[in-house]
């Protein structure tokens, strides 16, 4: 998801890959397991991408 929310905000397209399907396939599994894993793993993902954000701003210096 972190990929995802990164890729979309750069404007950089996804390619299909063969693995997709099985990753997919993974995910469902979780999540039916867990309905709440995607809530978990959308926080994961926005603290990711905000982690990736913040490397890009100016780094304040301590007076």
């Amino acid at each position: 998801m972190g990929s995802a929310f990164l890729c979309a905000d750069l404007g950089i397209t996804p390619e299909v890959r063969e693995d997709h399907a099985s990753y997919l396939a993974h995910w469902l599994y979780v999540l039916k397991k867990d309905s709440h894993a995607i809530f978990t793993a959308a926080s994961l993902a926005q603290r990711t991408a905000d982690f990736f954000y913040g490397l890009n701003q100016p780094q304040q210096v301590a007076a």
